[in-house]
Order: C-alpha cells, then structure tokens, then sequence
C-alpha cells in the first residue's frame, strides 16, 4: 500500500523581488516561485513526507517556474488543473529588519477560478489531511469551491487551516466573519501574531484558543516572530522558544513552518482524524521541530526551505 499523502490546496505566486540599479537608472526584477499553499508544500515534500498539491497552475511562464519547483522537490501534481489565466504576481522587496513588503497583482488570475466540478473529494486521492488558507481562502469565486470541499472531505480527513491574512487585499472583516466557520471544520489552525491581532483585535491568545477550542479546533498554534510560539491543545497550553537565527529575510518562514509542524504530525501517525489523542508533549515536539525548519528557511534568501537532510540531526519521529 503506497504512503498517505498531506494534500495542500491553494494559490502560487510569481515572487518578483527588486533588486534596484540606480546607476543604470532601472530596477531588475528577479522572480521566485511563491505562494502560501505552493511553499507549504514544496517544504513537506523536501522533508519527506508524501505531499500532492492542489492548484490551477497556469500555462504562462511562470506556471512552468512553478510546475519545475514543485515537481523538483518531489510533489505530486496529478490533483492539479491546468489553468488559461495567467498566474498571480506579487512585488517583493526586502526590508533592513528582513521583512518582505508585499505589492500583489491577482486579478484575473487562475488561483482563485475553481469551479466545483473541478475541486471535488477525489482529487484528495489518499490524502489523511487537508491543509488550505492564505488567499485562496479568501478571494472569490474559488473559495466557496474550497469551503465546500472541506465541508466534504472533514469527515475523513485532518483539516489543517492557516488563514495567513493580507490586509493589502481583503479587508480583515471577511476574515472575522469566516473564521467561525473554519474553525468548525479544522482540526488544526495555525496562525502568527499579526494575523491574530487583525482577525480579534484586543482580544488575548487565551481567551481567542479557548474560543477556536469550543468550535471544535483541537490545536492552536500561534507564531510569534522572534518571540516564543504559543501550543494549545484542546485548552492546555505551552510556549516553545525561538531559536536565535541570523535572518536573511523571513519569505515562507510561516509557510515552512507549517510543513514542519504537518511532517512531524504525519510522522507521529496522528494525522487522518480529528486529532483526538494528541496530547500537549506530542504538540511541543512537533511545534519544535517547526520552528527549526523556520529558522533555517529565515537563514537563506527566498522561500527556500530545507531538505530532509538538512535537519536530520532534528527529525525525528514525535
């Protein structure tokens, strides 16, 4: 019987960082393949664990960067649809603290064009979890395709969201008035501090857990930058340290660390349910190894996550 795969549903992103040349009096762009979903599972697939994407990949140039990202570092594709519209753009430049700050250019685009005859359960394939969020979640008209997938496959699969929220392009409101509605369907919801902040604002991570805990979130993981990461299964809670890091720029550090905390999850054998015998040490270990795949991400310049053998001292099962 082949390995299960973790299915992860959701948009990629043309990455076109600036790079200025003031004497030539011109600006270069150099382009990265990008995208919330697309770098989560390009890292779960580099540590290892079987990963399928789903996504409508356009024909353009930058479809065929994405396809050789994610078909290099091991992804299956066959949940994918080839798409006519062109792919998502987004212009990056790299502040002094590392930050990306972010200009998007997604209208139009073949991200966000799921019909429903095109995302249906079967193209999860063997998957036991369904990890979804960023944009894809948000913007019309795909994402009623994708809460109506998840409504359908929650029965049999771990659902794992990460809402990953750009202010830039939707107002947080849309954000607060669907969040009740995910966490009935995750398991899993992951999220940094910023996001938090704008999805409940003046509202502490305790009371905002136990919230997401009663709807029926079994863990809760909020990243805090430099700062500790709050866990927090089914209402126990626990903090994990950062590790000190020489930041190169932090482009998919929240997106590889969502495949670290999957991977691990996968390992464990917990992923496929509803997460009912998670316990809070089997959490910290996992949020653990997270956050070193962070921080090696961090360490490098892009969303170029590590490889297994990267963090083989790190990796091993929960």
């Amino acid at each position: 019987m082949p390995p299960t795969q973790v299915a992860v549903l959701g948009e990629c992103v043309a990455d076109a960082f600036v790079v200025e040349s003031p004497e030539q009096g011109e600006l270069t762009l150099r382009v990265l393949p990008g995208g919330g979903p697309a770098n989560t599972a390009t890292a779960l697939a580099r540590l290892g664990t079987p990963t399928r994407f789903l996504g409508r990949i356009s024909g353009d140039a930058f479809g065929a960067l994405f396809r050789r990202r994610l078909e290099g570092s091991g992804v299956d594709l066959t949940g994918c649809v080839p798409a006519p519209e062109p792919s998502t753009l987004a212009v990056a430049t790299i502040g002094d603290d590392g930050q990306a700050r972010y200009s998007f250019h997604p209208e139009g685009a073949a991200d966000w064009r799921w019909s429903a005859a095109e995302l249906t359960v079967e193209r999860l394939g063997d998957a036991v979890c369904l990890h979804t969020g960023s944009l894809a979640l948000v913007r019309a008209p795909g994402a009623e395709r994708i809460e109506e997938l998840l409504v359908a496959a929650a029965p049999r699969v771990t659902v794992s969201i990460d809402p990953n929220v750009r202010t830039a392009l939707v107002d947080p409101a849309v954000y607060r008035a669907r969040m009740p509605r995910w966490c009935a369907l995750a398991d899993v919801v992951k999220l940094s501090e910023d996001d938090l902040a704008h999805i409940h604002p003046d509202e502490g991570i305790d009371r905002v857990c136990d919230t997401w805990h009663a709807a029926g979130v079994r863990l809760v993981v909020v990243t805090r930058g430099p700062g500790t990461t709050v866990v927090s299964v089914n209402g126990e809670r626990a903090e994990v340290p950062a590790l000190a890091t020489r930041v190169v720029d932090t482009v998919g550090a929240g997106d590889s660390f969502t495949a670290g905390l999957l991977h691990r999850l996968h390992a464990a054998g917990s992923l496929g349910g509803r997460l009912d015998d998670l316990g809070l040490d089997q959490a910290v270990r996992a949020v653990s190894f997270a956050v070193r795949v962070a921080a090696h991400t961090c360490s490098v310049a892009g969303a170029d996550s590590p490889w297994a053998g990267d963090l083989a001292c790190a990796d091993q099962p929960a």
